[in-house]
């Protein structure tokens, strides 16, 4: 008796100890969390970490999700979720400047008609059904707006990205600057060969929606201040106070893009009627050699599997251009917020980039070449006729190289000694963020957009993203160090891999089995056709007893081969019923195991303690 009121004193005891721990958890540990995912997804980065804590000003984030209407989509509400929860952790960092309200807007409410006067996006479940909303408004104290009109699910790896810059951007609401120096007509020009003025390049319309532009000259000495990144396209034989300029201004923090070629097709000022063709070549060795990487010199990239087709004239057939290449997605950064959302890109004539050997920067390659590729030397481009030639006198090397390439870290100055008549400047940066494209040519015009001219207003027809390319990197570039650092996360939903693993395998040998077989079926039909062609044509087709035997034969052999198919079959659904098995063992069997060796474990150390 006196055992079992001891007992029940013991659960008393714990259970009040339960609850004193939830009370006092309620109350003190609101904030606490442990992230377990193995990628970290509900843990914000340094980066957003950095942009939270510099906010100087209350802002208003309102996450319109139809929670009631996608009772339906569990995909959507797992990632939905996700959102939620990344936004508490927003507004727990921030310290108080950011309100968060969760909205769910119902059909033709007042919530409903405040999600479209922000300009978010509702998508209609079904033709004539009522539309759901998943998307993020944001408000500064001025009255600034900024949205993500819906969280797209094939995004969903840079959640964090999209939140932080929207964030940022409310902030810091007046448009970045952009300081252009190009050695190409990109603002339009004359065409000497045509002998006609040439429009401004899309890319550049595009360009000044987004971003304010600042004109640099070629001999400029110094770049502004207010210039956050700089945009250089074809930069060719540059003065060397423009070089220091460009070094100081990337030493002190300045962002850059750059556009270099080893032979610009753009170049149409590089020739004149009747003359030989001067240099195409912009490159800017120097600098690159003090930030860790260089373009491979007078080498052109050659890719036979990304090769494009051009037309060769009217009345001839199209061929492929071995140095014109169309790149898909399995040539860009799956990871890199300047390439992940892009499906196609167009190069023409490009460089190879590459790092050098003991460089103290990272080189992140964000374009590169198929493994059919291999350099040519630029020289053979300049008279070039038929582009068959280079295909075949393609030799692929193996390798995969590099056409864009992201550089960030510690460099040092390409003047350690100065420059005569400059003041003395920055000798070396912990670290630098410099994005290098070795082609020109994607960005006019011919490569990736074609215009129209509609009642007087130019109208883009994209059928590449290279304008994309060129706008998602200058948006990059363009916010603070701490948000370019805030880079893909992965995703929530993750595949089962082993699963995966075990199916690929038995298709392989599925299809080994499938093809044996196949080829059993047509030596058996050869045999019987040769069999046939010795029999008397006039006479009623009989199967002799060396064509029953074959094909007997070949019944049996089919039969022993689907059983083994059937076999193969069974064994990828047993493999997968075995690691089930395990995976259930391991959460059902093992944490009670581990649980219990603990508590004796526990036992007989407090035993030894007391004995």
């Amino acid at each position: 008796m006196k055992k079992l009121m001891l007992s029940s004193a013991g659960l008393v005891l714990i259970a009040l100890a339960f609850l004193a721990f939830n009370l006092l958890a309620g109350l003190g540990l609101t904030n606490a969390r442990l992230d377990l995912t193995e990628q970290k997804l509900y843990t914000l980065t340094d980066g957003t970490r950095q942009i939270l804590k510099d906010l100087d000003a209350p802002l208003e984030l309102n996450f319109f999700y139809s929670d009631a209407a996608t009772q339906e989509l569990p995909v959507l509400r797992t990632y939905a979720k996700r959102v939620e929860e990344m936004l508490k952790a927003y507004r727990r960092e921030a310290g108080g400047q950011i309100t968060l309200n969760i909205i769910d807007p119902a059909p033709f409410s007042e919530d409903e008609d405040k999600a479209a006067e922000f300009g978010l996006q509702g998508i209609p479940l079904q033709q004539g059904g009522d539309s759901i909303y998943f998307g993020l408004a944001g408000k500064s104290a001025e009255g600034q707006v900024q949205v993500i009109p819906f969280f797209a699910l094939d995004q969903e790896e840079f959640l964090e990205y999209e939140l932080s810059r929207l964030v940022q951007s409310l902030a810091q609401p007046q448009l970045p600057v952009v300081g252009v120096l190009s050695g190409l007509p990109i603002n339009g020009g004359f065409d000497m060969m045509a002998r006609q003025p040439t429009p401004a390049w899309m890319i550049m319309e595009d360009v000044r929606q987004l971003f304010q532009i600042e004109s640099l000259k070629s001999d400029v000495d110094l770049i502004p201040e207010e210039v956050s990144v700089l945009l250089l396209i074809h930069p060719k034989q540059l003065p060397e106070t423009t070089l220091y300029a460009i070094d100081q201004f990337v030493l002190r923090g300045g962002k850059l893009l750059a556009f270099v070629d080893p032979y610009s097709e753009a170049d149409t000022q590089a020739e004149l009627p009747g003359e030989m063709v001067i240099d195409k070549t912009s490159d800017l060795p120097e600098l690159f050699k003090a930030w860790g990487l260089r373009m491979v010199p007078e080498q052109v990239l050659g890719d036979g599997a990304y090769a494009m087709s051009v037309s060769m004239g009217q009345g001839q057939r199209p061929v492929r251009h071995a140095a014109w290449l169309n790149l898909p997605r399995n040539a860009l950064d799956k990871d890199d917020i300047s390439t992940a959302s892009l499906e196609t890109l167009t190069v023409a004539t490009a460089g190879i980039l590459e790092p050098l050997e003991g460089a103290t920067t990272s080189f992140t390659p964000l374009i590169r070449s198929s493994q059919y590729a291999m350099p040519f030397d630029v020289k053979r481009f300049g008279l070039l006729a038929n582009p068959e030639e280079l295909i075949r006198d393609l030799e692929p090397t193996g390798e995969r190289y590099s056409i864009a390439a992201r550089i960030s870290g510690p460099a040092q100055t390409a003047f350690p000694e100065g420059l005569e008549g400059q003041v003395e400047g920055l000798k070396a940066a912990d670290n630098i963020n410099v994005i290098v494209v070795a082609d020109t040519d994607m960005l006019s015009d011919r490569m990736w957009v074609q215009v129209q001219e509609f009642f007087g207003q130019r109208i883009p027809q994209p059928w590449a993203d290279n304008g994309a390319f060129a706008i998602n990197t200058l948006d990059n570039l363009a916010g603070s160090d701490a948000l370019i650092s805030v880079r893909s996360r992965g995703r929530f939903t993750r595949p089962f891999e082993v699963v995966e693993n075990i199916q690929r395998e038995a298709e392989v040998r599925f299809r080994e089995k499938e093809q044996a077989l196949q080829s059993q079926l047509a030596d058996t039909e050869q045999k019987l056709a040769a069999l046939q062609q010795s029999e008397d044509p006039s006479k009623p087709l009989e199967l002799t007893a060396e064509q029953q035997a074959t094909v007997q034969q070949f019944i049996q052999q089919k039969l022993a081969i689907r059983k083994e198919l059937r076999e193969v079959r069974y064994q990828l659904n047993a493999d997968i019923e075995a690691l089930g098995r395990t995976l259930k063992l391991l959460n059902i069997a093992l944490v009670p195991v581990l649980l219990t060796l603990g508590v004796l474990a526990l036992w007989l150390w407090r035993r030894r303690r007391h004995g």
